[in-house]
């Protein structure tokens, strides 16, 4: 009875296409998982999201498991993960990512992995970190371990969706701090995040990550932009 009443007033539905034919612990229904617009990103190289930083960061690897376009399956699905308090949907999708990794032949070279951290104001508003759910699924399905505490966001920005790629490297400038440098000396880290665009935030938080002795660093993200 309880479950019937939640059902009512807290619909737990398909963050695409709003059925409710899903099990308790998915987010996304399986036909709608089955559409997503993957990339084939981690299965090819100098790919367009590696080719964002040619000159910018020093990267082994780079790949995103989707195409993010304006009014698609991919922004409501992100829309719901940032601002609907959808976790399993995060935790699933990072699973759907691990899968797509453990294809990719550099995967094996991987020693751990760093979410995108969030300010901890913005992180207690929104109740979780969706690039640490993200992580998390992807431990599931690889055994790599996710370090959320290594990586902070020492300084909140403001909303970066109208800005520039310099206007953005400008307000990333400092922002981040590796607390807990020890954690990742001599290893081989990926980078996780929810969608790219420019790459300023992940070329910012590269550069602190590749200042720890003996590291190297990829980046993996669920989305990528595609160019207007």
């Amino acid at each position: 009875m309880l479950h019937a009443v939640q059902s009512v007033f807290f619909p737990h539905t398909c963050a695409a296409c709003g059925t409710n034919k899903l099990p308790d612990n998915a987010g996304i229904c399986s036909a709608c998982l089955y559409t997503l617009p993957e990339t084939g990103f981690t299965r090819m190289q100098a790919n367009e999201v590696e080719k964002i930083f040619y000159g910018r960061l020093t990267l082994e690897h780079a790949a995103a498991s989707t195409y993010f376009t304006q009014k698609s399956i991919v922004q409501e699905i992100l829309h719901q993960l940032k601002y609907s308090y959808r976790k399993e949907l995060g935790l699933q999708l990072g699973e759907w990512m691990g899968f797509q990794l453990r294809t990719a032949n550099w995967m094996s070279k991987i020693d751990c992995l760093l979410p995108m951290p969030l300010h901890p104001k913005r992180k207690a508003v929104r109740g979780y970190n969706q690039a640490e759910l993200l992580a998390k699924g992807i431990e599931v399905q690889t055994g790599l371990p996710a370090y959320s505490d290594c990586l902070e966001r020492i300084t909140p920005t403001r909303s970066q969706t109208t800005q520039h790629r310099s206007e953005r490297w400008q307000n990333m400038r400092e922002v981040f701090k590796i607390s807990k440098p020890s954690y990742i000396e001599h290893k081989h880290v990926l980078l996780i995040d929810d969608v790219i665009t420019t790459g300023a935030t992940l070329e910012a938080m590269g550069e602190k990550i590749l200042q720890v002795p003996g590291t190297k660093l990829s980046l993996f993200c669920f989305a990528y932009t595609l160019p207007h």
